[in-house]
């Protein structure tokens, strides 16, 4: 007798799961063609400027009224408050109050640091926007001012990981008279500090002036919700903290993972840090450090959003913020 054939059974696809990095690639960008069509010219960049500052109707940014009106001067500052009687501009209260550059070269400039990743040195700002070095290197660390507005929020919570990096050139390769001769490693280094949050990715990193026990774990206290799960590498100095449930790995002895224990997602963090100084920057002075690290951070920590919200978010950031030239430029006692 012949066997009864089997019916050949229908294979359904299953859908392989998105995972985070695909759904991170799938944000909203704006191509350079694009750039342009949304800033054909100083007007238009004006307008976007006041539609992220104020919405419909402009606010005086002295006294906070809504009283204002348009003068028949368009230039230098074109709104008026009924209230305080005072001028102002879109300019005004904002890390753009002192500058002479067009605001379409601002928003130029905002967009190439929002999406540059590794940063943009002033050289290449200042061939890409045509300034000078000079006043390219004073627009960069205007703009990020307005990453430490960016970067205020709340404390991360759940399970956490936290590790410091050292910033700076090997001794071996530097001037014989520069050299500080204290042995390898982190001599002569800046060190820095870092958290990130598994669950939403939020990083909060911070220039440090030691890596002490009361140093690191203030830092922790301070960005961290008590009750998380706190991962880090074998240093002592993170012990003692029993509001938070710790582990860790023995980078010494080779060990980097352990189960779920690990400083995989801050380490991630350090990578386009250190690129950007070993390849974009070169250089990172003890003075200026903390404004490099802040645009890390808060282009990390927007890099889900549209380029146009980032571009929001960061210029929304430089309200309230000054950096003279001779702030800038005075010498670190």
């Amino acid at each position: 007798m012949r066997k009864a054939q089997r019916k050949p059974q229908k294979r359904t696809r299953t859908r392989r799961p998105v995972c985070a990095r695909t759904k991170l690639n799938r944000r909203k960008g704006i191509s350079l063609p694009q750039l342009f069509e949304m800033f054909p010219d100083e007007d238009a960049a004006v307008r976007w400027l006041e539609r992220v500052h104020w919405g419909r109707k402009p606010i005086c940014p002295k006294c906070g009224s809504l009283d204002t009106y348009r003068t028949k001067d368009a230039k230098p500052q074109p709104h008026r408050c009924r209230d305080c009687k005072s001028y102002f501009s879109v300019r005004t209260g904002t890390a753009m109050a002192h500058s002479n550059l067009p605001i379409r070269t601002w928003v130029l400039a905002i967009y190439l640091m929002s999406t540059s990743l590794k940063g943009v040195s002033s050289m290449k700002l200042a061939r890409d926007l045509g300034v000078t070095q000079k006043t390219a290197c004073m627009l960069a660390h205007k703009i990020r001012t307005g990453w430490l507005e960016a970067n205020t929020g709340k404390k991360l919570s759940g399970v956490l990981e936290a590790d410091e990096t050292y910033i700076g050139g090997l001794e071996k390769n530097k001037h014989w008279d520069k050299k500080l001769r204290r042995g390898r490693g982190s001599v002569g280094k800046i060190a820095v500090v870092g958290i990130r949050s598994r669950h939403n990715r939020q990083v909060y990193a911070q220039v440090i002036d030691d890596t002490q026990r009361r140093t690191l774990q203030a830092f922790v206290r301070r960005h961290a919700e008590p009750g998380s799960t706190l991962y880090t590498d074998e240093a002592p100095s993170y012990e003692g903290m029993p509001e938070f449930k710790h582990a860790s790995v023995a980078h010494s002895h080779g060990q980097y993972v352990d189960g779920d224990v690990s400083t995989n997602s801050i380490e991630s963090f350090w990578a386009p840090l250190k690129r950007g100084y070993k390849g974009t920057y070169h250089k990172m002075s003890r003075k200026h450090l903390p404004r490099y690290v802040t645009e890390f951070q808060g282009r990390h920590n927007a890099r889900r959003l549209p380029t146009v919200e980032h571009m929001g978010l960061l210029v929304l950031g430089m309200r309230g913020k000054d950096l003279p030239w001779k702030k800038l430029t005075k010498r670190r006692k």
